[in-house]
C-alpha cells in the first residue's frame, strides 16, 4: 500500500485488477488491516467486470466472505456483476436509533428494570421466534412491502416509513424467486433480535460535537436514546446459501477467471443476477420490516415499564440505515452521473446534504449516519458528506469492525465474569447465554474512537454526537 495522505492507502493496480484499490484508515489502525488478508480482498474485488473508479476499504475493514467486511465497491449497471459475497450473509443487517425525551438522571433508577423488561419483551438468541405468526401469502406481503407492511398491520407510524432508507422497501422484490427453505426459516423470525452482534441498547447522549446538526437530529446532552441492530435473521442467510450455490456451480461459464471462489457472482443482466437481485431485495424489505416490529415492542416496553403515555415518552424514529446490501443508484464517477450497482457490504450509506434520497426533516444538513461500537463502549452519531458522495459512492463505515475471531474471543475471555465487567463499566448487561457475551467483549472490536475519527479525518462523514451505552441487550 502507498500512504496517499493520513487517511488514504493506495493499493497499485497490479495484474489482473481493473481498477485500483483505496483504503480509508489511520496510522493507529493500518497495523491491524495488515494482519489479516482483508487488503487481499481489496485487490481481489478490483478484478470483477464492471467495477468503476475504486475497489474501497472503510476504516472497520477486516476479513471477510469474499468481499472484506467493511467493502465497498460500484459497478456498472448494464456491464457490471452482483455478488453475494459483497453483500453478505445476513441481507440488510442494520441500524436504526430511536430518540427520547427522557433525561438519563431522571430514568437512572429504573435502567435495571427497563433492561430486563426490553430483555424479556424482545424475542433474541438463536433460533429465537416472534410474536408475528404469518401464513404464506402474508409472508410474502412482507417480503414485497418491507416496513411499509408492519406499519400497516400497526406496527409504528408513518413517520417511522420517512426516517428510514429507501422508505423501507426496497424495489424489485419477488417472492416467486425465493426458496420455500428461506420462506420457512423466516416465517416465525419477524420481530426478533438474534444472537451475535445484534443488539437492542439504551445509550445517553455523552458528548455533542455539532450543535446545529444534533438539533436536527433531535440530539442533546444528557438525553435517552436507543440503538437496535439486527437483520434479516435466518430469510437471508437462506437466500444467501441459495444463490451462492447457484453462482459457484455456474462459475466456469463466466468469460472471467474469478481470483477466489468465494467472489462467486453473476452479470447484472444475466437471468441468474436478476433473480438474486429480487431475491436480496425481499430479505432486505424482511429485514426492515424486523426492525419496525422491533421498533413498536421496544416503544411499548418503555411505556409500560416507566408507566409513560407515547407524548410523555417523546419517542421518534431518527433514521434506519442499511450496512449489507447492494444497490442501484445514480452517483458521479469522474465528476459524471453514472447507473451503479454498489454494493456495501459492513459499510452504511452517508448522502450529503441537499441530496433527494436524504428525508426532508435532515437534507439541509446530510443524512444520519449510525456507527456503533461493542457493548462495553457506546455509538456515534455522524452525518453524511460530499466528500462521500465523490469519493466513495456516498459510503462510510458500519461500526467499530472485529479484531479478535469469536473463537479467539471466547478463550481470551474464559473464567471472567463478563456481566459484573459491564456494571463496573456502567453498562447493565443481559444475553440469553454467556457465549455471546463472551463473544462480544470490548476488547475483540476495533476502538470505536480510532475509527470515527479517521472517518471523520478522511472526511467521508463528520462527528454529531457521541452516545455512551448504559444498558444492552444481547441474544
Amino acid at each position: 500500500m502507498e500512504k496517499i495522505d493520513d487517511y488514504r492507502w493506495l493499493i497499485p493496480k497490479t495484474n489482473a485488477m481493473r481498477v485500483p484499490g483505496m483504503v480509508y484508515s489511520s496510522r493507529r489502525l493500518i497495523k491491524s488491516v495488515a494482519a489479516d488478508e482483508s487488503i487481499l480482498q481489496v485487490a481481489n474485488v478490483a478484478c470483477l467486470p464492471g467495477i468503476v473508479s475504486y475497489s474501497l476499504g472503510m476504516p472497520d475493514i477486516h476479513w471477510g466472505y469474499g468481499f472484506p467486511i467493511g467493502g465497498v465497491a460500484a459497478f456498472d449497471a448494464d456491464e457490471g456483476i452482483i455478488s453475494p459475497g459483497g453483500v453478505g450473509y445476513d441481507i440488510n443487517c442494520g441500524c436504526r436509533v430511536i430518540t427520547t425525551r427522557l433525561e438519563y438522571d431522571n430514568i437512572r433508577d429504573d435502567l435495571p428494570h427497563l433492561v430486563a423488561d426490553l430483555f424479556s419483551a424482545v424475542p433474541c438468541g438463536v433460533g429465537s421466534r416472534g410474536m408475528v405468526k404469518l401464513s404464506v401469502a402474508e409472508e410474502k406481503k412482507v417480503l414485497s412491502q418491507g416496513a411499509r407492511w408492519a406499519v400497516a398491520q400497526g406496527f409504528g407510524v408513518s413517520e417511522d416509513i420517512e426516517t428510514t432508507e429507501e422508505g423501507g422497501c426496497l424495489d424489485g422484490a419477488d417472492p416467486g424467486v425465493v426458496s420455500d427453505r428461506a420462506l420457512t426459516r423466516g416465517r416465525d423470525q419477524l420481530g426478533t433480535l438474534g444472537s451475535g452482534n445484534h443488539f437492542c441498547e439504551i445509550e445517553v447522549v455523552d458528548t455533542v460535537f455539532d450543535a446545529a446538526v444534533a438539533r436536527a437530529f433531535d440530539l442533546s446532552p444528557g438525553r435517552i436514546v436507543i440503538m437496535l441492530h439486527t437483520g434479516s435473521r435466518g430469510f437471508g442467510h437462506q437466500v444467501c446459501d441459495d444463490y451462492l450455490e447457484r453462482m459457484v456451480k455456474q462459475r466456469a461459464k463466466l468469460d472471467f477467471d474469478l481470483p477466489d471462489v468465494q467472489l462467486a457472482c453473476a452479470y447484472l443482466k444475466s437471468t441468474l443476477g436478476r433473480e438474486y437481485r429480487s431475491a436480496m431485495a425481499c430479505a432486505a424489505n424482511f429485514a426492515w420490516a424486523n426492525r419496525q416490529i422491533l421498533t413498536d415492542i421496544i416503544r411499548r416496553s418503555f411505556q409500560k415499564t416507566l408507566q409513560l403515555s407515547p407524548r410523555e415518552l417523546g419517542m421518534r424514529h431518527l433514521y434506519d440505515v442499511c450496512h449489507n446490501i447492494a444497490k442501484e443508484e445514480i452517483l458521479p464517477v469522474d465528476g459524471v452521473p453514472r447507473n451503479l450497482m454498489v454494493h456495501r457490504k459492513g459499510a452504511t450509506r452517508a448522502y450529503p446534504p441537499g441530496h433527494k434520497a436524504v428525508p426532508e426533516c435532515y437534507r439541509s444538513v446530510g443524512q444520519p449516519v449510525l456507527i456503533p461500537g461493542d457493548m462495553g463502549t457506546g455509538s456515534y452519531i455522524l452525518a453524511g458528506t460530499n466528500t462521500a458522495y465523490r469519493e466513495t459512492f456516498g459510503s462510510s463505515c458500519h461500526g467499530a469492525g472485529r479484531l479478535m475471531s469469536r473463537n479467539r474471543a471466547r478463550k481470551v475471555s474464559a473464567g471472567r465474569a463478563i456481566g459484573r465487567d459491564m456494571a463496573d463499566r456502567g453498562v447493565i448487561v443481559m444475553a440469553r447465554g454467556r457465549k455471546t457475551l463472551a463473544e462480544e467483549i470490548p476488547e475483540a472490536y476495533k476502538s470505536l474512537e480510532d475509527v470515527v475519527d479517521a472517518v471523520h479525518g478522511a472526511g467521508i462523514a463528520t462527528k454529531v454526537a457521541r452516545l455512551r451505552s448504559v444498558g444492552c441487550v444481547k441474544g
